[in-house]
């Protein structure tokens, strides 16, 4: 059996997470995103996320991990995904799946909030619109993009953005590094 294909996905996985460490603003802004949400836990508001597809699953993982447990047991945290499936087939079919995140945000988002937006393409016009939402009521905007990091790197207030590469898959293997070191960042410091 040829083992060359998977060793080259593992060898180059590698290299890109090497990249992304090598450049210490990228970890820099990690602690900014987490203070950021830290500030708005203190305060008493919650944290959104959301995404599409592989992103979206991101998203659900986030808010799982500070509402149930990453490391060690602690006080839940309020974090919600923006995933539920009625939501979004109902706001789809009324307004378009251009608004099914911007539409919850207008619902349940306040100011002190807090947005992860994820987008590996940093283009996806849902995301885009509930940054713009968030932007106009004081959310705070925290994006995980890939490639040029796209209008979604413009819009938020701290950008963490994977090294560019061919495929999604490997933006998306950086983006869950970081929200695991997100949320250990966030348990160290509550």
């Amino acid at each position: 059996m040829d083992t060359n294909i998977i060793k080259k996905d593992f060898l180059e996985a590698q290299n890109i997470l090497n990249e992304f460490i090598s450049n210490n603003q990228n970890l820099v802004n990690i602690k900014k995103a987490g203070d950021i949400i830290v500030e708005s836990i203190k305060t008493g508001k919650k944290i959104l996320s959301c995404g599409n597809g592989g992103s979206m699953s991101d998203a659900m993982h986030f808010a799982e991990e500070l509402t149930g447990r990453f490391r060690e047991n602690r006080k839940a945290i309020a974090a919600i995904a923006i995933s539920d499936p009625t939501h979004i087939s109902c706001t789809a079919n009324d307004f378009g799946y251009d608004y099914i995140f911007s539409r919850y945000l207008e619902a349940v988002g306040q100011k002190g909030d807090t947005l992860l937006a994820i987008s590996t393409s940093g283009n996806s016009t849902n995301v885009l619109k509930a940054c713009e939402y968030a932007k106009k009521n004081g959310i705070s905007i925290i994006a995980l993009t890939g490639k040029s990091g796209g209008k979604l790197a413009e819009m938020c207030d701290i950008e963490i953005r994977a090294p560019k590469s061919m495929y999604a898959d490997r933006v998306q293997e950086i983006h869950i590094k970081i929200i695991h070191s997100l949320i250990h960042y966030i348990e160290e410091n509550l």
